[in-house]
């Protein structure tokens, strides 16, 4: 019976689902709460603390779709991926689990119904393994599901290791629960060579497990004995893929619809014909790795995850590249794997722009150094003497030109050579050591001083506080007690002062007694305890003096402004850009507060306004900022946001501004946000690659930098004006040179009627200002005459007439122009020598001033 992949699994959550389970959303391939692991390895993974008896939810019984990676730390494919029928970096995980509830019997009968009721896969296809003495498990295979016994398989402990070292045998760690597996194979049929589990030949493909049911059972104890769980429970699961190739009648994964749309799609993309090609089966399997990990907050980087993805991506393009790839391809497929996902597409969908654009950058960036990459590497296996590439050759081109280790074995192995692995490591340590040394300062306190004092720390909702100089340090070396002038590290044994750290700066202020004025600088842990470093100002001060600590408020207050600034920062840059960004670090001040965070480009003017007017209006709301202290779980559960990376004890303190934002954080905040007052970002910028930093100010720093930039900007206008009244005045020399230089070349237009020059002419576009001085040269030009002139500008008319005096008794400028005025739709007059009028008619214009010729005639 053929199923896609979706409906397979569909199918098994409806079963699961209707035999009591909660369906359980598939947790992130970045395991924040869980350091022991790189990614998401197992669908088990979210419900550890579950098993452990550490958390317990309102359910018992669940069963997910995981999406998993193995491609870095103890669990890596990667190389081979690709080559191989069932190896991905990327895979689901169906499973079921019982957290106290059913155990062997019942786990078994539903991996049974479903394989041969819903699934309809043939029983005599399907044998099974047990742990040697399960006889539990045995049983109930054969004689509940009636299996026979030469198709269920023990296996034992391997061959000389200790009891209980077993593949059928599943452990948490060194003690702790475990306990026996059951295992479902598959049998493709004797066409395929293998055996069967627990022979010799188990390692080929005929035999395939599908399902693995752990059973936890014990408890192991350090001396090694195994204790009964009071309520042993259920971890199952069972490769979406695997079983999916099954239920579509093929042998490897990679034939498969998932697979067989991805390697046409990049065949397509790339350019190349032949699909049985490993490499378009490696592209496949990366673009689904590198696209849900940028979906859970992953970014290529030189470290960590990022640098793990960042290997999948250059090992996906080079091979593209291998097939004759031109320009960048790989981006390109995320759309048709957020399709061909089905249900589990969705997450994708919702991000599809973010990672088509981290893809494509990644692969830009990549492919400059890649050509060059390539020559340098290919001329080294060229000029090989034996079939082992050089460490220190593998680590210039990982150093050099960006191409992890593992992406020159492929090429190096495609060729038929190795790599000293072993030399490449020694090579990055010493890299490490260098980078170490260089690091180093003559002068670090902490490097120094060693302290087992714990301080108490009182300054949450207090500035001020008595306490007890527990140790006092100068140049790093204990003594009993300061003189005038000394410069120092003083413990107290508990203190208002706030010690830097998440960001936020360390206090400032004094430390009194009635001998001695230490005025703290700056504030820093050690340890466990508070470092107040400073200078003795006056007095003396010794171990067991009595104390008064008082934190310079203004400081204090400034600096918790800001802080609180950067939360609500955090939420709106996640709300306007989208839910990749992530905070990458941040320095609070009392001036001013630094936030860096995920993002791929520049922020536009438009979106840093938007993330401006969003934090201001959270401060107009002046939401109480809550505190509360809570259990890990209870945070998560809560929606608190942790930073990644950062260790948290098992009780954290949430903070919650509204609805708008809620994180874990140990720093100092105002009560409300409407203390803040106003927000105003000073400059947004990139400092590496899908790194951006803001800065900003808030409260009267803030107003502080409000009104510098008035006062520039008063400056900037008033030098503006001043340019402009400078401009003016030459615009108008300008044009009375121009008007004159009209004017000479208007005379020679002039006319005579009865004896009299006459010059009648309309302009376009001239300043009408100027006309005045135009007539004013003609008039000098033609010695004894009379002028008429109009002129169209910005759609407006205006018309001047100009009369010599020796002409006035016969024709009168106002009169002139008065007539001409008429015809245009306006009016005007002036003196009998100038007068100048205005029109709205341009259209009648030329008729007009065609008028005056028999206009004229009749006067002289």
């Amino acid at each position: 019976m053929y199923m896609s992949t979706d409906e397979v699994r569909n199918a098994f959550l409806s079963f699961f689902e209707s035999k009591g389970h909660q369906i359980v959303d598939s947790s992130s391939l970045v395991p924040h709460n869980d350091p022991t692991l790189l990614f998401t390895n197992a669908g088990m993974n979210q419900f550890k603390d579950c098993f452990l008896g550490l958390e317990k939810r309102s359910y018992t019984r669940a069963t997910t779709a995981q999406r998993c990676v193995r491609a870095g730390g103890k669990h890596n494919d990667l190389e081979n991926v690709g080559f191989t029928a069932r190896h991905h970096t990327f895979f689901e995980m169906l499973g079921n689990f019982s957290f106290g509830d059913y155990f062997k019997e019942d786990a078994i009968k539903y991996a049974w119904e479903f394989l041969t009721t819903v699934l309809k896969l043939p029983e005599d296809r399907l044998l099974v393994t047990v742990y040697k003495t399960d006889d539990e498990a045995f049983n109930i295979w054969n004689k509940i599901i009636g299996l026979p016994e030469d198709r269920i398989v023990r296996i034992g402990d391997k061959e000389g290791g200790k009891a209980y070292e077993s593949d059928n045998f599943w452990q948490m760690g060194d003690t702790g629960p475990c306990g026996p597996c059951s295992e479902i194979f598959y049998d493709h049929g004797d066409h395929i060579w293998g055996g069967r589990p627990g022979t010799p030949e188990e390692d080929g493909d005929r035999f395939i497990e599908i399902w693995n049911n752990v059973f936890m059972q014990f408890n192991r104890k350090a001396d090694g004995t195994m204790e009964e769980l009071p309520k042993p429970s259920v971890d199952t699961g069972m490769g979406l893929e695997r079983i999916s190739a099954i239920m579509q009648e093929v042998h490897s994964n990679y034939e498969i619809d998932v697979f067989q749309t991805l390697i046409k799609a990049s065949a397509d993309v790339i350019g190349y014909e032949d699909l049985s090609n490993q490499s378009l089966r490696v592209v496949a399997d990366h673009i689904r790795s590198c696209s849900f990990l940028i979906v859970d907050g992953v970014m290529p980087s030189n470290e960590g995850r990022g640098y793990v993805l960042r290997r999948i991506i250059r090992r996906a393009v080079r091979h593209g590249n291998k097939l004759g790839a031109k320009g960048v391809f790989f981006y390109k497929l995320v759309g048709i794997l957020a399709d061909v996902m089905g249900t589990a597409g969705k997450v994708l969908k919702e991000q599809q722009a973010v990672v088509e654009k981290v893809l494509r950058i990644e692969e830009e960036n990549f492919g400059r150094t890649l050509d060059r990459g390539m020559a340098i590497l290919n001329e080294a296996l060229d000029n090989l003497n034996g079939d082992v590439l050089d460490g220190e050759t593998v680590f210039k081109l990982y150093d050099t030109y960006g191409f992890p280790a593992d992406l020159t074995n492929d090429v190096a192995r495609e060729r038929g050579f190795t790599i000293d692995e072993a030399g490449f490591e020694s090579a990055m340590e010493a890299q490490r050591q260098r980078a170490r040394e260089a690091g180093q300062f003559d002068t670090d306190y902490n490097d120094k001083i060693k302290t087992e004092t714990n301080t108490e720390f009182c300054g949450y909702t207090a500035t001020q506080g008595h306490s007890e100089v527990v140790e006092l340090f100068v140049d790093g070396h204990a003594v009993d007690s300061l003189s005038a002038g000394d410069k120092a590290i003083v413990v107290l044994k508990e203190t208002p002062f706030y010690a830097e750290s998440g960001g936020q700066a360390g206090d400032a202020g004094v430390i009194e007694t009635t001998s001695g004025r230490f005025v703290v600088e700056d504030t820093q842990k050690l340890g466990n305890a508070t470092a107040h470093h400073g200078v003795l100002q006056e007095g003396v001060l010794a171990k067991g003096d009595d104390v008064k600590a008082l934190v310079n408020e203004a400081r204090r207050v400034a600096s918790s402004l800001n802080h609180s600034a950067t939360h609500l920062l955090h939420a709106a840059l996640r709300q306007v850009l989208g839910t990749h960004v992530a905070q990458k670090g941040s320095l609070v001040r009392a001036e001013a507060l630094r936030f860096d965070f995920s993002h791929l480009e520049a922020m536009t003017a438009e979106e840093l306004k938007k993330v401006e007017r969003l934090v201001n209006e959270q401060i107009r709301r002046n939401h109480v900022i809550q505190t509360e202290i809570m259990d890990i779980d209870a945070a998560k559960e809560k929606g608190a946001m942790a930073l990644f990376g950062e260790k948290y004890d098992d009780q954290v303190r949430v903070l919650s501004m509204g609805d708008f934002s809620t994180e874990l954080c140990g720093g100092i905040h105002a009560t409300h946000t409407g203390d803040i007052g106003l927000f105003k970002i000073v400059s947004e910028s990139g400092i590496a690659a899908g790194i951006r930093r803001i800065e900003a100010v808030t409260g009267e720093a803030a107003l502080d930098y409000l009104e510098a930039q008035a006062e520039k900007y008063e400056e900037k206008v008033d030098e503006m004006a001043h340019k402009a009244k400078s401009l003016e005045k030459e615009i108008h020399h300008l044009k009375d040179q121009l008007a004159s230089q009209a004017g000479s070349n208007l005379a020679n237009q002039a006319k005579q009627i009865s004896g009299v020059n006459v010059l009648v002419a309309q302009l376009d576009g001239a300043d009408n200002k100027a006309l005045r001085g135009m007539v004013d040269e003609l008039k000098n030009q033609l010695g004894s005459a009379i002028i008429m002139l109009g002129n169209v500008a910005d759609g407006k008319i205006g018309l001047i007439a100009g009369v010599t005096k020796d002409l006035t008794g016969k024709v009168k400028a106002g009169e002139l122009v008065n007539m001409v005025a008429q015809q245009v739709g306006g009016k005007g007059g002036g003196r009998p020598d100038m007068a100048q009028a205005g029109g709205s008619d341009a259209k009648a214009l030329p008729a007009a001033l065609e008028s005056v010729d028999a206009w004229l005639a009749e006067r002289l």
